[in-house]
């Protein structure tokens, strides 16, 4: 079947992001979630991480709000709309297949979906991180975080939620499909191996679980926004491309610094073993 010029030229720009963007150190090769996935970390490096991830979970509402803030279209605000209300705590619905009572479905629209306090990805952050015991007071505030975490931070404010939304939906791209490469399942992975290890068969961790599943919906969202801009605008590949690797640069500083914190960590236990 003949495809269209537009199609054509989206098929090539869908190559050339895959080849320059998605072949990024951040998603090809993650030290941090490489060395988590054998689950061989102490209950102070866990909770190092936890109290990070929160920090970045909750500052990451800023930047997609100020996304959905500066759309250019009513299509581009409900397409940033459905990842900040989902995690908010609004499921998706789907027309069929398995849905969460509380959770929603992987799959579909926060359109007709309901909300639950106990849904927002926050709160399962917050209860798994009960579990290590850190409290809500302990997590998800700016001033919890390492200067690594806060440059994330602040590189998806600049990034993701640029108020030139071409701009934004390069970073966003590059975040959802980052979150979709598959270091979630590294993290799922390296927490069951944890809880074996460590005898804890209870272990809530819905927060990684939940995630690991969820996220291939929000980078379908993401690629449909693209070709919803291509069909519409003239898109600047050469800025697309620059500002999704700035934006994974961000990533990059993230989880380098969650890296360095964890041997820091293990260098200090060692050394009180040693002592």
């Amino acid at each position: 079947m003949q495809v269209s010029p537009m199609k054509a030229r989206l098929l090539l720009f869908k190559e050339r992001l895959e080849r320059e963007v998605l072949s990024h150190p951040v998603i090809a090769a993650n030290p941090y979630t490489s060395w988590f996935k054998h689950g061989q970390f102490s209950r102070a490096q866990a909770r190092a991480f936890l109290v990070q991830f929160s920090v970045f979970s909750n500052q990451f509402l800023v930047a997609q709000l100020r996304k959905v803030l500066n759309a250019d279209t009513l299509e581009e605000m409900h397409a940033s709309k459905e990842i900040l209300v989902n995690e908010l705590g609004v499921g998706f619905r789907a027309a069929s297949g398995r849905q969460d009572e509380e959770l929603g479905s992987i799959h579909g629209s926060i359109e007709g979906g309901r909300f639950h306090f106990r849904a927002a990805h926050f709160e399962l952050l917050v209860r798994m991180a009960e579990q290590f015991g850190l409290g809500f007071s302990d997590l998800g505030k700016r001033r919890h975080g390492e200067r690594s975490t806060l440059s994330f931070c602040d590189e998806l404010i600049r990034l993701y939620g640029h108020e030139d939304y071409a701009i934004a939906a390069a970073a966003s791209w590059a975040v959802e499909n980052w979150a979709a490469a598959g270091f979630w399942d590294e993290l799922v992975e390296g927490w069951k191996k944890y809880r074996d290890h460590q005898n804890l068969s209870k272990l809530d961790m819905v927060f990684f679980t939940w995630h690991a599943r969820l996220e291939a919906n929000h980078a379908q969202h993401t690629w449909e926004e693209l070709e919803t801009c291509y069909a519409h605008k003239d898109i600047d590949e050469d800025s697309f491309v620059r500002h999704a690797n700035e934006m994974l640069d961000g990533v990059c500083v993230f989880w380098r610094g969650l890296d360095a914190q964890r041997r820091k960590i293990g260098d200090d236990i060692q050394h009180v073993k040693v002592s």
